[in-house]
């Protein structure tokens, strides 16, 4: 199936949910013009589906390999990637002094969810990129930035973000890489990390590593983390890769889906030194990986959108093709196209829906990621409000919509030739990345709803209800408001048991909104505008009250997960 870039779609949410005409406003993001804007949604789109769509298959059936001397990827993806960084691509939000366009960084998320939509497995190479070269504009030294953005900038050398250890999983306090002092201001790291995207490939002559270790007398927990930069090869005198900095893969992970895309078991000073710089202060790690980190949850949830759009595709041209039985009540006994019945239409009309609801929380998250970026604090808050919903709900229905999108297929999404598996298996893992989903909730009820006692969620909850046109919107967002209020002060285990179905409950309510916001605009006769109309009253009357209902589980105590011992869930 032929990949289309969902150019329209992607230039209304930027317009009506982003407001990126008001970010052109600022002097920082002045470039931002309608005719930029346009044409790099068009650039990109079709430079994706002409060079990245093409290997999407490739990527899942030969996938990435893992050999002595490194990770080989499948044929194509190093031209592939090259394309991608003589287009300048990489560059569209990159910082203008390190050679890149400084444009917003909403705009580069929709540039990554066409890349992501033609290949999902390829686009987590630039993805994690953007992530190193935020925590290092915050963090880094002059002599790092200067070393090392210029070639992140244009994609020229990728990135990756070293947590997760074998013995850690979650448990960041628990990491015990360590990082010697040289005595030159230098570092001999050692240890092993796991889950490394893109930690080796054969498509770059250099990868930029963030690695969280311990230094000596550091104190326990996460408070004894520092994060290095570790480059896979040292930089000669002329600033160009030099000396093998002992950086070795271990293996690559057998894994669901995303074969084009190598996860790695990392090894640092196995066979030698290996030498990293501190990025930020002794013992500051932390705060430095956040910046990477929660860059990467939003990035993540925009791989939710991704894998929606693309499933979606596949799910209509499907639906319009098939054809199977005659339409129910129809005097016509002929076989119609599936897409005429109407359970198929329930399905396409809710993967319509929800691929539009991911995509307006998503790119609102970016877009108050630019407006903290300009210094408003407001913004900030909201930010860190909306980003473990974009990251969790946006996979949540990246899993949703993938899944649908099989059973309109029928036998045929059960066969890998049709590609609508694939979908399936590439988007799971994205509800476990950057911290689970529920981790997500978790931080969802407690840091970010108690952060200012509990001011920004419930303003942004009196937004929703001011504003909202469908009854059942008001509705969730009144029982949103009392169920916050009552989180506030709830028991840490009743939060906590609450956290996943509040956490979907409160995405839902400000999809709705947003996609209420789009329809308000959408007043011509095209068949575009006529979709998102569509879409959206199906999303508040169907979708909206499942989310209604989720008030008993959200309300409900601990007591009952706790009524019975570990051992009882054995029986």
């Amino acid at each position: 199936m032929t990949f289309t870039p969902a150019v329209t779609e992607q230039r209304f949410v930027l317009d009506h949910v982003a407001g990126i005409a008001e970010l052109a406003e600022s002097e920082k993001f002045a470039d931002a013009t309608p005719d930029l804007v346009e044409a790099v949604l068009e650039g990109v789109g079709a430079f994706a589906a002409g060079e990245w769509a093409p290997l999407d298959r490739t990527g899942d059936t030969v996938g990435a390999k893992w050999t002595p001397e490194g990770v080989v990827m499948p044929e194509g993806f190093g031209a592939a990637y090259r394309a991608y960084v003589e287009g300048g691509w990489g560059t569209i939000g990159s910082p203008p002094e390190f050679g890149g366009q400084g444009l917003p960084a909403v705009l580069t998320a929709a540039t990554l969810e066409t890349l992501g939509s033609a290949n999902a497995s390829f686009a987590l190479a630039p993805t994690l990129t953007v992530g190193a070269i935020e925590a290092l504009m915050h963090h880094g030294t002059p002599e790092q930035q200067a070393a090392y953005l210029p070639k992140l900038a244009t994609g020229e050398w990728t990135g990756t973000m070293n947590l997760t250890e074998p013995q850690a999983g979650s448990d960041v306090g628990a990491l015990k890489s360590r990082a010697e002092p040289v005595g030159d201001g230098t570092f001999k790291i050692t240890g092993t990390k796991i889950f490394i995207s893109f930690g080796d490939h054969d498509m770059t002559d250099n990868i930029v590593h963030l690695v969280l270790a311990r230094t000596p007398d550091a104190p326990a927990g996460t408070k004894g983390l520092s994060l290095f930069l570790v480059p896979k090869y040292r930089l000669d005198a002329d600033g160009n890769p030099g000396e093998f900095n002992n950086v070795t893969v271990a293996s690559i992970e057998h894994k669901m889906g995303l074969h084009g895309s190598p996860t790695c078991v990392l090894n640092f000073g196995d066979n030698g030194d290996c030498i990293g710089t501190l990025i930020g202060p002794e013992l500051g790690g932390i705060a430095a990986m956040f910046t990477m980190m929660n860059n990467a949850r939003l990035n993540v949830g925009l791989e939710g959108v991704q894998v929606a759009e693309r499933a979606t595709q596949r799910a209509v041209a499907f639906a319009r093709e098939r054809i199977q039985s005659a339409r129910a009540g129809s005097p016509s006994r002929d076989s119609v196209a599936i897409i005429e019945h109407p359970d198929v239409r329930r399905m396409l009309m809710r993967m319509k829906a929800q691929t539009m609801a991911s995509r307006a929380l998503v790119y609102r998250a970016f877009a108050m990621l630019d407006r903290a970026h300009l210094g408003d604090k407001a913004a900030k808050k909201m930010l860190d409000l909306l980003t473990p919903m974009a990251k969790a709900h946006a996979t949540d229905l990246g899993s949703e919509v993938t899944d649908l999108g099989i059973q309109v297929h029928g036998g045929m999404g059960f066969v890998e030739e049709t590609g609508a598996a694939q979908q399936y298996r590439d988007c799971r893992v994205f509800r476990i990345y950057e911290g689970t989903n529920g981790i997500q909730a978790a931080d969802l009820v407690g840091r970010k709803l108690s952060m200012d006692g509990g001011e920004t969620a419930l303003g942004l909850i009196a937004a929703i209800r001011t504003a909202a046109q469908s009854p059942n919107l008001v509705a969730l967002a009144d029982a949103l408001e009392e169920i916050t209020r009552g989180l506030l002060t709830a028991e840490v285990d009743d939060r906590l048991a609450a956290s996943y179905p509040y956490l979907t409950m409160f995405s839902v309510a400000t999809c709705g909104w947003l996609l209420e916001k789009q329809a308000a605009a959408a007043t011509g006769d095209s068949e575009f505008e006529a979709m998102k109309r569509a879409a959206t009253a199906f999303y508040v009357d169907q979708i909206v009250p499942e989310a209604l209902g989720l008030k008993a589980a959200a309300t409900a105590r601990a007591d009952v997960l706790y009524s019975v011992s570990a051992e009882t869930f054995a029986a």
